[in-house]
């Protein structure tokens, strides 16, 4: 390993603990909105913090995920959860830093996620995916412990999104030779989507519902074949004068 590639693995794991410790606070606090004990505290923020990961390590199927392999990420995770069973984050200035520190960690993971594909050899599709896996899976696994909708599924603000937009600058800039800057550039624009989604609101179109068609020459064909293939008797397409045998008059 030559000292280009010594720097990039350095490189990627501090962004990858700067993650971890991001999404351990944020687990963090959801224990205490959930009035959990400090055992909640620890579990929620290790499930917040190293959730992306150990399933991204997983699906590389490049042996033992890092999170069991290298302590400091179970410190970091640690660490998390102790500064929210302290910290309770209730005034302004405190809120915005979350919010700061919530952006940070999509861009930080995604970056880290797409990287750690690259590196392992897979596609640029692949790669994509697990950036957005790494970003998004902690905060998965912990909403499904506290028995909700994850909040990646739709109806705020967006968030898998950056993840994606982070996720495909890093592919593009690693192809281009550009690993470092690209995890930067991936951080900043994933941190600054996710800031501006919430500012103004931005969020994805849930289900398509078509108007219903207003009965032309071949729909209401179709609608009065129908009718009269549901009478009994009636062949289809038959008129209910031609299904009655020409007598519509009521007894």
């Amino acid at each position: 390993m030559d000292s280009t590639e010594v720097v990039l693995s350095d490189w990627i794991n501090v962004v990858d603990l700067a993650g971890v410790l991001g999404n351990a606070v944020l687990g963090g606090i959801a224990a205490r909105a959930a009035r959990l004990d400090i055992v909640g505290f620890i579990i929620l923020a290790i499930l917040s913090g190293l959730g992306g990961g150990i399933i991204r390590d997983t699906l590389l199927q490049r042996g033992t995920p890092v999170a069991f392999t290298d302590p400091l990420y179970l410190y970091m995770a640690i660490l998390g959860a102790v500064v929210a069973f302290f910290i309770s984050f209730t005034s302004r200035t405190s809120q915005r830093m979350l919010i700061l520190l919530d952006a940070l960690a999509v861009g930080c993971w995604a970056a880290a996620g797409t990287q750690k594909a690259l590196v392992a050899g897979l596609g640029w599709l692949p790669a994509i995916i697990l950036g957005m896996v790494t970003a998004i899976g902690g905060g998965m696994v912990r909403d499904v412990f506290l028995m909700k909708v994850p909040t990646v599924f739709g109806g705020n603000t967006l968030y898998a999104t950056s993840a994606f937009v982070a996720s495909i600058e890093m592919v593009v800039l690693s192809s281009l030779g550009l690993p470092v800057i690209g995890s930067v550039v991936a951080i900043l624009s994933g941190a600054a989507l996710s800031l501006l989604a919430r500012r103004f609101g931005w969020i994805l179109p849930t289900e398509v519902r078509l108007p219903h068609p207003n009965a032309g020459v071949m729909t209401g064909w179709l609608s009065r074949w129908w009718s009269g293939a549901r009478r009994p008797g009636a062949r289809p397409g038959q008129t209910k004068e031609e299904a009655n045998g020409g007598d519509d008059r009521s007894e």
